[in-house]
This record gives C-alpha cells, structure tokens and sequence, in this order.
C-alpha cells in the first residue's frame, strides 16, 4: 500500500486499518512502517466509547451521556446547580472518574487521604440507580444547597441502598460537595 504524501491523515489511516483488516497482526508491523505519519491526535472525549456517548446517561436525567454528565466530567462546563452536580457526582462514581470527585469535593471537608480513599474503594461498588427525592436551595442565584437522593450500589453481588441528603456549597463560584450531614 502506498499513501500519498499530501492526503487526508484520517483517511489514510480508515484505508490502512481497512486493507489490515483481513491479515494477521504481525504483519501490521510491517504495513505501519509505510505511513510517514501518526494517526490524528485524539483529545480524552475522543478516547470515550461511542455507545457511553450515546446511551442514557447514568445520573437517570433522562438525557445522553454526551449532553449531560459528560461535559462536566471533561472540563468543558460546570454545573450550575447543587443538583446538576449531585448527578454528575453519581455518574462519576458510575465510571470511577476519581479526580473528578476530588475536585468536585469542597476544600473545607477534603480530607487529605481522599483520593487514597477513592483509589482504594471505587472498584468494590457497583452503582446501579439513582433516585432523586428532593432539593432546597442550591440554585444558579443560591450559595449553598440540599439533595436528597437514593443511590443503590452492589458490593461484592450484594445489593445496597445509600440514603442520603448531601450538602452543597459554591467555592470560588463553583458548585461542591459538602457533605453528607444535610
């Protein structure tokens, strides 16, 4: 295969992975020597499944991942209300997403061994639904904010059931959690 030195680098990869398709992989070594460039760049959202994009999203919002949680999870908006953030909270505990619950924790109640605790328990829970029961608060014009939810998680097949009504506070105009003493 040959590809011309001014074409699409896009489309010289779809043709190559497309002729390599069909062969066995060591040859693919062989065949990746002729490309006289890297495939494109790919940002973190390019690295994100397309079906996860695509399904519901876990926060049970009703809205695909890609124009719910998602953009919170990627730095691309932040939420703007206690409950938007409650739910992207959830979601990232759904796909372990363990800076995002550090930095979305409220410096007055991040303990300093949180991410230890994250890394050592995120992947003992399964979380499986989330069920908002109520807010106060915690709106765009609010300060601080209350929602209480019902989270049910799996530990080790066990089904499991978190009630709580956590509390939200802006810290540098930016929703976080609190705590869970609402």
């Amino acid at each position: 295969m040959s590809i011309e030195p001014d074409s699409d680098p896009t489309e010289s990869w779809n043709q190559l992975a497309d002729e390599t398709s069909s062969q066995d992989t060591s040859s693919c070594i062989d065949l990746f020597s002729e490309i006289d460039h890297a495939p494109p760049a790919m940002d973190a959202s390019d690295k994100i499944p397309r079906e996860r994009e695509e399904s519901l999203c876990p926060c049970k919002s009703r809205e695909s991942y890609a124009t719910c949680c998602m953009p919170y999870h990627y730095g691309r908006a932040k939420p703007e209300s206690a409950e938007q953030l409650m739910r992207s909270r959830y979601s990232a505990y759904f796909f372990r997403l363990i800076d995002y619950l550090v930095d979305t924790t409220h410096p007055d109640s991040r303990e300093p061994d949180l991410r230890a605790h994250f890394e050592s328990t995120i992947h003992k829970v399964n979380w499986s639904f989330l069920n908002i029961l109520g807010t106060s608060k915690g709106g765009k014009g609010d300060k601080v904010g209350k929602v209480e939810f019902v989270a049910k998680y799996f530990v080790e097949n066990e089904a499991q059931e978190l009630h709580e009504c956590s509390r939200f506070k802006r810290f540098k105009g930016a929703w976080k959690y609190l705590d869970h003493k609402g």
